[in-house]
């Protein structure tokens, strides 16, 4: 057997699968009749309804993307893009039903918020079952909730900027996620205060041939500051899952944004998400972006970087293994004069596993005395795997700063031997060189999401947990 070869991914505590038994699951299908049925279950108000009716015409005028992956096999005729599970949302994980209570137990998600959180959303399907945050910042005027009672309780705030920060039109999987959306968290940060923890959401899929469609609005007021943890995954099945959520943020001046996110979708998923940010004067956005599963991802953040001085940084990863597509990367446009973005990518990928890296710097004329690095980088366990690069930069004034660099390499056999013969086994040789390629990424990661990181890393490699 080649030294290079690496196991299959043993996912146990991520495949836990509970019975489907929602309390409401709507007909398969992207109907005029099925949004309807939505926007009544959710007892929207009447421009939340206009809004996914306006988004269905979308849908269902644009293509779908035909530079990506290929997403012949999605059959929206086949997926149910409503599923509300056997309970009301709680502030107390006592009160979560036993088997969803379960479930979020064996991913940490309580623990976590007990040792490291100033706030936990959990979703479980369609609808958000426990959400919580320590008082001491209500007492701060800080806003963390799930969607639905944000458009209830702070509709001005909502209308003001859901789906104006990624347009409806943008492209066909916004258009579905703004018809059909359920769920999410909504975030509002007055000026001024900082959070010393992190906020969480995780997501959390159980309904074979279903959807998911959170929205994530987060508004970070003049001089604050947050740090946003994102969390998903989901059991496989035999038949395809899709995950289309968005993701809006404002981040105003002189304001501090990180954004991370580890997701570990299961291989029949088709991960479809849409993030954007933008940023004001002399304020910052960070994104930090593990992408361990999926059967195809299409995910590319966008950073808009509006005011003098803004900044921006992508550190992601992505791991993909046999009958994985993961085509991911990241998206800047400078609109205004120095400002920065530096962006650090690296892929992995084995057992005949596809990744992409795809990205799009845009610098533009009004943009003097910007600053961009890009640097790419990728490394393949074996012969039968790929890896490309499709890189797009448009700048359009000469007083920048612009860097790009790239490289693609192999995990060598003698790198491997090398290694043994000093006293190595050749999982600890390989799982040396792949958490040393990784190690720049779960650096930027909390403890406690850094270890899940690198838990996700060991079971690529090991095959299995321990």
């Amino acid at each position: 057997m080649s030294k290079t070869y690496v196991e299959d991914i043993n996912r146990n505590v991520y495949d836990i699968k509970n019975e489907d038994n929602y309390d409401y699951k709507i007909q398969k299908g992207l109907t005029r009749e099925i949004v309807e049925e939505i926007s009544k279950q959710k007892k929207d108000p009447d421009w939340m309804r206009e809004i996914r009716l306006k988004a269905l015409e979308a849908y269902n005028n644009l293509e779908l993307p035909t530079w990506g992956p290929d997403l012949s096999e999605l059959k929206m005729d086949e997926i149910a893009t409503y599923v509300r599970p056997k309970t009301g949302m709680s502030n107390s994980w006592e009160d979560v039903p036993e088997d969803i209570r379960n479930t979020f137990d064996k991913l940490g998600i309580p623990e976590s918020e007990k040792k490291s959180l100033a706030g936990v959303g959990a979703q479980y399907d369609s609808e958000v079952v426990y959400h919580n945050m320590k008082e001491e910042l209500i007492k701060q005027g800080v806003i963390y909730t799930d969607m639905e009672t944000a458009v209830r309780e702070y509709p001005e705030i909502v209308k003001e900027h859901f789906m104006k920060c990624v347009p409806i039109t943008d492209h066909k999987f916004v258009a579905l996620h703004a018809a059909v959306w359920s769920g999410g968290s909504f975030v509002y940060i007055p000026k001024g205060v900082k959070l010393e923890m992190p906020l969480q959401s995780y997501f959390r899929l159980n309904s074979p041939e279903s959807g998911q469609f959170e929205h994530t609005l987060i508004i970070v007021e003049e001089g604050a500051s947050l740090h946003f943890i994102e969390g998903c995954s989901a059991p496989k099945y035999n038949k395809v899952n899709l995950h289309a959520g968005c993701v809006e943020l404002y981040v105003k001046d002189n304001a501090y944004l990180r954004y991370s996110t580890i997701e570990n979708w299961s291989k029949n998923m088709l991960n479809l998400n849409t993030k954007k940010a933008i940023i004001g004067k002399n304020a910052q956005v960070d994104w930090v972006t593990g992408s361990f599963g999926s059967k195809i991802s299409m995910l590319y953040p966008l950073s808009v970087l509006n005011g003098e001085g803004a900044k921006t940084e992508y550190t992601g990863i992505s791991f993909a293994g046999e009958g994985q597509n993961l085509d991911t990367g990241f998206k800047t446009i400078h609109n205004a004069p120095n400002t920065s973005s530096v962006v650090n990518s690296k892929s992995i990928s084995k057992n005949g596993g596809k990744c992409t890296y795809r990205s799009l710097v845009k610098i533009s004329e009004n943009a003097k005395g910007s600053k961009c690095s890009v640097s790419c980088e990728s490394l393949m366990l074996d012969d039968i795997s790929i890896s490309d690069t499709i890189p797009v930069n448009d700048v359009q004034t000469d007083e920048v700063e612009f860097s790009h660099e790239a490289k693609i390499g192999k995990i060598s056999d003698k790198t491997i031997f090398y290694l043994m013969s000093r006293g190595l086994s050749e999982e600890d040789a390989k799982a040396m060189i792949v958490r040393g390629f990784a190690a720049p990424i779960s650096n930027e990661l909390p403890v406690e999401y850094a270890v899940e990181m690198n838990n996700l890393i060991n079971l690529e490699l090991e095959g299995a947990i321990g």
